[in-house]
């Protein structure tokens, strides 16, 4: 249950972090502390023990091991692991147009669409954490 939590709780700071990455003057790690501690903040009014512990313990981690540096190189493998999805769904639609297919070309084009969006959000923020390496 705890994992599950603290699993949650990262997943939606680093959704909301990314747009706060490129319009904060603060680098990503003092931007991830100060999220979770507004997360912390909000957890205790609402006395969620559960959630509390794994809101610490991501703070923790985040203080312990986050440096501008690491968030560079996540953010690069998320621009790679991304630049590949948008590979796939390209073979993917080719091979889907060559058999003609129109509804199944319709969603391979939504699929793709959707990956190349990812990639570019993914590309926004490597540009942002770029910005803090020394």
């Amino acid at each position: 249950m705890k994992k599950l939590l603290l699993l949650s709780a990262i997943t939606v700071f680093t959704f909301s972090s990314s747009t706060a990455l490129a319009t904060n003057s603060l680098n990503g790690c003092e931007i991830k502390k100060q999220k979770l501690t507004e997360q912390i903040e909000y957890a205790k009014k609402h006395d969620n023990k559960y959630q509390i512990a794994g809101l610490e313990t991501a703070l923790s981690k985040v203080e312990t091991y986050c440096t501008p540096e690491s968030l560079y190189q996540e953010s690069q493998q998320k621009v790679s692991e991304k630049e590949q999805k948008v590979k796939e769904r390209e073979a993917e639609l080719v091979e889907t147009k060559a058999k003609g297919d129109i509804e199944k070309i319709a969603k391979r084009e939504r699929k793709l669409a959707e990956a190349k969006a990812e990639l570019h959000e993914a590309q926004t923020e490597l540009a942002a954490n770029k910005k803090f390496i020394k």
